[in-house]
């Protein structure tokens, strides 16, 4: 049966990753999107070696090049620490990739299981700077005006003995453009917001962003009214304990390191992280799409030897295609889309009818006895998509 791809008018920046993930990556692209769709990867190496002989180039030149064409998929990825740096013989524990792309699009992290996780994604702890203080002396945090102008100068602490000290910063553009994107995104979605910090410990750097976001959602008070959505504020301690008994439908935004371990959390009670993907989208509307989970380490070294995995790939499968749904819907060309939709539906049927990987495989009701390997998880899934999309077996 001959068969003609899906053509997509413009390209998709495409990052491949590490260990496990990169194994799953290249099995997706092969069995599930290139046979169907006939489309330009703009392709990025982001294999922690590859960053490593780049000096990172490699991290700055993908951010630029979502930046150009819109759109990006991304493959989960390695942030050394100092056990890494040793085993990969790196130069430097290079950071986050997916903190800096975050910077340099200027971005808010979506993450949607149950409920909506808006993550900021720039600052605080991802962008600290650290200090090991080895004997009795003080630390002062300073401020020098550009313009010349009278300084400040805060004692941090005097210490007695050994410690480590350590300095957060955020800007507030950026904490502009975080509540402006959720603000954008519960009203698109209709979902009400809330916004948790802990303003009454942190009466000025968490006070910054809770006066920020009432700001900005009483500047669109009239859209909130019309979209029928509402919008509070909470300390975090008190939205955590009403989120575990929630049944959801809100949007949750919270600062970078809240929003990384509370969606994971959510995505945990979700059923499993392989089942939740995270999506970047920038002020001007360009957008990166991954799993929200890490590189599976302990299945790639069972890889390694050779023995069976059954790594569970949903959520890189859903990050392809909320990338290719977005360039279908950007581009005018619904086919791409339809076919999106017809790749998340074979999944989600596959699942649903008993075929899964170990960790779904256990939590099930009742309890499934097998599960499938990673290919074979990955094979049935495309077994599905062929006959959605009217084509035989070799394609």
């Amino acid at each position: 049966m001959s068969f003609s791809r899906i053509a997509a008018k413009n390209p998709i920046v495409e990052m491949d990753g590490d260990e496990m993930t990169r194994i799953i990556w290249a099995l997706v692209k092969e069995r599930l999107v290139l046979p169907f769709v006939d489309i330009r990867l703009e392709a990025y190496d982001l294999h922690l070696p590859n960053r490593d002989r780049t000096d990172d180039k490699i991290t700055l030149d993908a951010a630029e090049a979502i930046k150009k064409y819109g759109v990006g998929v991304k493959c989960a990825t390695i942030t050394p620490d100092a056990a890494r740096v040793k085993e990969y013989n790196l130069k430097k524990p290079w950071p986050s990739p997916n903190g800096t792309i975050r910077a340099i699009l200027d971005g808010t992290v979506f993450r949607k299981p149950i409920i909506t996780i808006g993550r900021h994604a720039y600052g605080d702890v991802y962008r600290d700077v650290e200090m090991k203080i080895p004997g009795p002396g003080k630390v002062e945090m300073t401020y020098t005006p550009a313009d010349g102008g009278p300084g400040q100068t805060v004692l941090v602490h005097d210490f007695k003995g050994e410690g480590v000290v350590k300095g957060e910063h955020n800007t507030e553009s950026s904490i502009r453009s975080f509540a402006r994107a959720c603000i954008q995104f519960a009203l698109a979605e209709k979902e009400d917001l809330w916004f948790a910090t802990k303003d009454t410990i942190s009466k000025t750097y968490h006070a910054a962003f809770k006066n920020v976001f009432r700001e900005e959602v009483d500047a669109r008070k009239a859209d909130f009214e019309k979209a029928g959505i509402t919008y509070q504020y909470m300390l975090i301690d008190d939205a955590v304990a009403r989120v575990m008994r929630s049944s959801g439908g809100f949007l949750w935004a919270l600062r970078n390191y809240d929003g990384d371990v509370m969606s994971d959390m959510l995505a945990s009670g979700y059923g499993s992280l392989g089942l939740m993907t995270s999506v970047l989208v920038s002020p001007d509307g360009k957008f990166e799409y991954e799993a929200a989970h890490g590189t599976v380490q302990r299945h790639f070294y069972q890889h390694l030897k050779g023995e069976p995995t059954s790594t569970n790939s949903t959520a890189t499968i859903f990050a392809w295609t909320g990338a290719l749904a977005k360039r279908g819907e950007l581009d005018g060309t619904p086919e791409l889309v339809q076919f999106a939709k017809r790749l998340e539906e074979s999944g989600i049927e596959t699942i649903e009818t008993g075929t899964v990987t170990k960790d779904l495989a256990a939590i099930s009701v009742p309890p499934l006895r097998d599960h499938a390997t990673t290919q074979g998880f990955i094979e049935a899934i495309a077994e599905r998509l062929r006959v959605k999309m009217g084509v035989g077996a070799g394609v």
